[in-house]
């Protein structure tokens, strides 16, 4: 019949082309094997993530596609799923693979923050607050609840802005620490520009929620804005 003969002819195709990526498939994970993430670029380690998506393409043109439209492999990750979308070839399972792995990267780095004091593991809680934030696409303001030991009690992001602006509430902040029980917090924001240099408007904000907290025994021990080119730390910048 001709559409058997058809279909034949696609699974012949397909058979025939496997050869075509397959070898270069193994080098790749042979090379990911025996020398780690270093030996690869940001496309070389999307395609790694692409081949249990796409298991019968040439994941390579498609990996680079990614890396220039968004910009590196960190990107990519944490760009939203309908951006992801977009992309031709790219998708439901391929989109939803990239999700998890962004999923599995903030709840790992989340785990070094939790069940310990947060100023004594800070390269930790940074490296938690650029996953979670720093290629976000909108402004988020989430807040730490510290207890008296400055163990994390909980992680909230209490508002979502625009590209440039979130509109924060002080009282509003602060009625939440006390709800927990809290006696300090950390406040963190990030810039989608990507430059994370405190604006004005941040510094004040600041400065309104620490006159507030203060006198109710809250501490602000920083406040952070992370972005693609770095953080900026208040207290590092002497700003609280």
């Amino acid at each position: 019949m001709p559409g058997r003969k058809k279909v034949r002819s696609e699974e012949a195709g397909l058979q025939n082309a496997a050869p075509h990526y397959h070898g270069h498939r193994e080098r790749l994970r042979a090379r990911f094997r025996d020398a780690g993430t270093d030996a690869l670029t940001d496309y070389e380690l999307l395609e790694l993530l692409l081949f249990r998506a796409l298991p019968r393409r040439d994941v390579k043109p498609l990996a680079k596609q990614l890396i220039a439209k968004f910009g590196s492999f960190a990107e990519v990750i944490a760009a939203p799923g309908a951006r992801l979308a977009e992309v031709k070839g790219l998708g439901g399972a391929a989109v939803t693979e990239l999700k998890i792995v962004q999923a599995a990267a903030s709840r790992f780095v989340k785990g070094a923050v939790q069940k310990r004091p947060v100023l004594s593991s800070w390269t930790s809680v940074l490296d938690y607050c650029r996953t979670a934030m720093a290629f976000a696409e909108k402004e988020h303001l989430r807040v730490l609840f510290l207890d008296k030991r400055n163990q994390l009690i909980a992680d909230e992001v209490q508002q979502t802005g625009t590209v440039d602006h979130t509109p924060v509430y002080p009282r509003e902040v602060v009625k939440r620490a006390l709800e927990l029980s809290a006696t300090a917090v950390i406040i963190v924001h990030n810039h989608p520009s990507g430059d994370p240099t405190p604006s004005h408007a941040d510094i004040q904000m600041t400065q309104s929620i620490v006159d507030i907290a203060r006198p109710l025994g809250i501490s602000v021990h920083d406040h952070i804005i992370v972005g693609r080119d770095g953080h900026a730390s208040f207290k590092g910048l002497q700003l609280i």
